[in-house]
C-alpha cells in the first residue's frame, strides 16, 4: 500500500498562472525524491459550508479559489526521506520557488492507505 500527503489552500485566483509554474517546478522536485505521483487540482464546485467545508477551513476569501493537491508515495519511509530531502533542495526555496498564496493557510497531513482499487 502507498503513502499520501494531502493539501488544501487558498490561492489568490489571479495567481493561477503563477500557482500552476510553482507546482510545475515543485512536482520534478517531489518526483526525483521518490514521489509517484502527483496530482494539482484547481476547485471548480467546491461550495462553501455551513460548519465546516474546505473554504471554511482554509478561510478563502472571494478573490481565493481552493486548490486540493495530493503526492502518492510508494511508503512512508520513503516519503519521510523524500520530504526531508525536498525541504533541503534548493529549487524549493522561497527565493527561486515562491508560494503564490499564503502557506500559513495551508492545510496538509499524511495518509496511510487503507484501500486502493
Amino acid at each position: 500500500m502507498s503513502y499520501i500527503d494531502g493539501f488544501v489552500a487558498a490561492v489568490p485566483t489571479a495567481n493561477k498562472e503563477k500557482y500552476i509554474e510553482h507546482a510545475k517546478l515543485s512536482s520534478l522536485v517531489f518526483k526525483e525524491h521518490g514521489a509517484l505521483k502527483i496530482t494539482e487540482a484547481w476547485g471548480d464546485d467546491v461550495p462553501d459550508g455551513e460548519v465546516t467545508s474546505f473554504p471554511l477551513a482554509v478561510k478563502c476569501s472571494d478573490q481565493e479559489t481552493v486548490v486540493f493537491s495530493c503526492v502518492v508515495w510508494p511508503s512512508k519511509e520513503i516519503r519521510d526521506a523524500g520530504w526531508q530531502a525536498i525541504m533541503q533542495d534548493p529549487r524549493m526555496q522561497d527565493d527561486q520557488n515562491p508560494m503564490p498564496f499564503d502557506g500559513k493557510r495551508l492545510i496538509y497531513g499524511g495518509f496511510e492507505s487503507i484501500l486502493e482499487v
